[in-house]
């Protein structure tokens, strides 16, 4: 089986940032905050892993709830991770809420899709598994129809 290669460059800007560019060309800022600045300007490392975990169940489970001809209108993925205390404080427990608004959305569908893509599909979910606890929930907003002109 062939391999899936990814490959990504960092540079030094300065303080602790560093720009991060992807073998797609897409480039982001890396910071974390350091005792000479006062803020940060980019996700941390430990930050942009839960933004990809989330962002990988999220694209798992719209992909396939399209191909159950769900009728989403809107989908947040909130995550939540806690990490070890010392190091390489990795994640321990990570909560992902998924959120739906839409029409006739069905609960079995929701539950099967993330299903999926918590067992089947998301790598960085396995990944993350390794070392923290993974909880997944979900709720539904059926939204209200839209109002005739009279």
């Amino acid at each position: 089986m062939a391999t899936k290669e990814i490959d990504a460059t960092l540079n030094f800007v300065d303080g602790m940032a560093f720009t991060a560019v992807a073998n797609s060309g897409h480039e982001i800022l890396l910071d974390s905050k350091s005792p000479e600045q006062e803020g940060t300007r980019g996700p941390s490392p430990m930050e942009l892993l839960l933004m990809g975990t989330a962002g990988c169940t999220a694209m798992d489970v719209i992909s396939i709830l399209r191909k159950k001809r769900q009728q989403v209108t809107s989908y947040q993925v909130r995550i939540h991770g806690s990490r070890a205390s010392e190091h390489p404080m990795v994640y321990t427990d990570i909560i992902v809420e998924h959120i739906f608004t839409g029409h006739n959305i069905s609960d079995a569908a929701v539950a099967q899709a993330i299903e999926l893509s918590e067992t089947k599909y998301c790598s960085a979910s396995a990944m993350m598994r390794k070392t923290a606890k993974l909880t997944s929930t979900y709720r539904i907003i059926q939204a209200e129809p839209a109002s005739r002109q009279e």
